[in-house]
């Protein structure tokens, strides 16, 4: 990984879905701000949107950071949730675990993991069950 220009770190709670997409939305005007393309700025926005809002609904909420660097966006999205499962399955879109409460809610169709590797250039997930996951999703700036 290239070194930093800015590293951001955030806080999700759990099940608040009230400031959900709130680390999202201030990476994304960051980015923006930087001056980063339009493309980049959107891949590195739904990404990371995707990430938190999994914390929210599935986790128990967790720690973001964010590297921006000169070659690369790093994003790690860090749990202590109860782990995935099957991965291969959670990756299938529309595949979800989440309650009728959270659909209900408008959220939960099974779109965030194949969102993220979707508009990632690089997905990494560590689970464990029990213990929580780490996602990376890396995206290149050029």
């Amino acid at each position: 990984m290239d070194d930093a220009v800015l590293s951001l770190k955030y806080h999700v709670s759990p099940d608040d879905f009230k400031t959900a997409g709130e680390a999202s939305s201030d990476v994304k005007n960051k980015l923006k701000k930087m001056g980063l393309s339009p493309e980049i700025v959107r891949r590195v926005a739904i990404s990371m949107y995707e990430g938190e809002i999994n914390m929210v609904i599935h986790a128990y909420g967790g720690e973001i950071s964010v590297d921006i660097g000169m070659e690369a966006v790093t994003i790690v999205l860090k749990d202590k949730g109860p782990g995935i499962k099957d991965i291969d399955k959670a990756m299938e879109a529309g595949y979800s675990t989440a309650s009728e409460r959270v659909r209900s809610m408008g959220f939960g169709a099974g779109m965030g993991l194949p969102n993220m590797k979707k508009y990632s250039d690089e997905m990494k997930i560590d689970t464990t069950i029990g213990v929580g996951t780490t996602v990376t999703l890396i995206i290149r700036l050029c």
